[in-house]
């Protein structure tokens, strides 16, 4: 109750300073929060995103870029789907008691992503998969590889990883913020703030 009248207070205090400036009916109630012992208005500002602008040395370089964020905006999603599917699974097979009930749920797991998403994840080229790669490494904090190992066992691993590098890729790769990935992190941050 406390905080209420002091959250009361304060918004009638800010309303007599801007007595001058607004009408005397509009009232604006601020929430407070407690800070060094003294209750405090307190307003969540939305993040400002700054972003220079972009230089490039020449034409090859823009269309690479211009290609990384279309490969973004294409595997992005299928990565958060990865993460939330995993969450899923790793949920359910907690509840899960023996290692049949496990190997069951996960084969009817896998055939109901398969189903799901199999076409349109063979449709997606060879420099948007290695992306896809590297986007659930970011989102789960696991490399492909490691989560097939985990959920379908080491042979599986093998076998998808000896498939994966036939098309020049790798499943055990890893997201590298501060390097090789620097330009894609600052996109996806671009991309989930709605910016590109």
């Amino acid at each position: 109750m406390k905080r209420v009248v002091v959250a009361f207070l304060v918004a009638v205090t800010i309303q007599e300073v801007d007595a001058q400036t607004t009408s005397s009916d509009s009232l604006t109630l601020y929430p407070s929060i407690l800070l060094d012992g003294e209750y405090v208005p307190h307003i969540k500002i939305e993040d400002v995103v700054k972003v220079g602008k972009r230089r490039f040395k020449n034409r090859r370089e823009m269309s690479q870029y211009y290609k990384m964020i279309y490969n973004l905006k294409k595997t992005y999603p299928y990565a958060q789907i990865a993460k939330y599917k995993l969450l899923e699974i790793n949920e359910n097979l907690k509840t899960l008691k023996t290692d049949r009930e496990k190997k069951e749920y996960i084969v009817n797991a896998e055939k109901e992503l398969r189903n799901q998403f199999e076409k349109d994840l063979t449709k997606l080229t060879v420099s948007q998969g290695k992306m896809l790669i590297k986007l659930i490494d970011r989102e789960t904090g696991r490399t492909s590889y490691e989560l097939v190992k985990e959920l379908k066992g080491g042979f599986s691993a093998t076998f998808w990883q000896g498939i994966a590098r036939l098309f020049g890729s790798n499943l055990k790769i890893k997201f590298d913020p501060q390097g090789e990935d620097k330009i894609l992190n600052e996109l996806i941050f671009l991309y989930e703030q709605g910016l590109i």
